[in-house]
């Protein structure tokens, strides 16, 4: 049988088209392998993601020390100093802080007054449930219910920022307590506002801010602090550092949403205007969280407000200028205490 150069050449062509679709099948193994490495890789990475998500989001802990009140079912850190039967001044702190962001200011108010520190739910040593209670009302409701634990019936309320908030809800529910009221760097409402800095915004990014909770350094939270410190040349407390680190990733948003709620329902001047309490506003000149002007002008609203803005400072004077914050708050607090 003779074969025709014709056939030889098909069977050349077929066996070609077989060894390229055999080289095509061995080029796309490697390629889909490589393609399900990937994406179980990826699928490995957003479920740890999502799971640690999950996780810090629900952290909680529990209260700290002997100096203990439970309070709605929740026990809270309350620190006291001075002559037990003086004239009340209670302090009550900003988000992520403790009694001891007012620590410069205690020993010139103790001398002649009952110095009452809280730490508010989710703060300082006071416990930190995963649940609910940290909205502003529930927070000023607290404190009242220290200070009748505490047998103290008129107090001259201090607040620093979200503190200050506190400290206005707390006037608006019991007046009967409240002799004056002094708010220190307390934004009046919300388009005052500036900035949490980048990495505080970044903590609000669902994942990614529950991520860089669970990777926070030293150095991390630090940066995260910067914006309320504008003096030149101060260096942060490292207690303020661990105020941070203890607080859970719960109470620290929680906290902060409940604050902007409060504010945005109402803001503050509003709020104050028909209360008739004497009310002292402090603001550092260069706070970087609240533009100072507009907020000392949305306050001037308030009828006889005392208005005292310390240059080179920022959103903390009483830690930036104990002095100067600390002579600011004893004329102010001699004036309005209980007779």
């Amino acid at each position: 049988m003779t074969v025709s150069p014709e056939s030889d050449s098909v069977r050349q062509n077929d066996d070609t088209k077989d060894a390229s679709h055999t080289g095509h099948r061995r080029e796309r193994r490697p390629k889909r392998k490589r393609l399900l490495i990937a994406s179980t890789s990826l699928l490995v990475v957003v479920g740890l993601l999502l799971g640690n998500a999950a996780v810090v989001s629900r952290q909680s802990a529990d209260a700290e020390g002997d100096r203990l009140l439970t309070l709605d079912g929740k026990r809270i850190h309350v620190v006291q100093d001075g002559p037990a039967d003086a004239p009340a001044v209670v302090l009550i702190h900003g988000l992520a802080g403790s009694a001891r962001w007012w620590d410069p200011l205690v020993p010139s108010l103790a001398q002649a007054h009952r110095v009452i520190r809280i730490d508010l739910l989710g703060h300082g040593l006071s416990a930190k449930p995963s649940g609910g209670g940290y909205s502003i009302p529930e927070q000023g409701r607290r404190v009242a219910q220290a200070l009748d634990r505490l047998g103290v019936k008129r107090a001259v309320i201090v607040g620093h920022s979200t503190g200050g908030s506190v400290a206005t809800a707390l006037t608006e529910q019991r007046p009967d307590l409240v002799t004056g009221l002094a708010l220190v760097d307390t934004g009046p409402r919300m388009d005052a506002f500036i900035s949490d800095g980048f990495v505080g915004k970044l903590l609000f990014v669902p994942v990614v801010g529950q991520l860089l909770w669970r990777l926070r350094t030293d150095r991390l939270v630090r940066k995260s602090l910067g914006t309320a410190f504008s003096r030149p040349g101060f260096t942060i407390p490292e207690p303020l550092v661990d105020d941070v680190r203890r607080t859970t990733y719960h109470s620290l948003t929680t906290t902060s949403r409940a604050s902007d709620d409060y504010m945005n329902r109402r803001p503050l001047p509003d709020r104050l205007k028909p209360l008739g309490k004497p009310l002292l506003v402090i603001f550092g000149a260069e706070d970087r969280r609240w533009r100072a002007t507009e907020s000392t002008a949305a306050y001037r609203a308030v009828p006889g407000v005392r208005i005292d803005v310390i240059p080179g400072v920022g959103h903390s004077p009483m830690l930036e200028d104990p002095s100067r914050t600390a002579t600011a708050l004893q004329s102010f607090v001699t004036a309005a205490r209980p007779r």
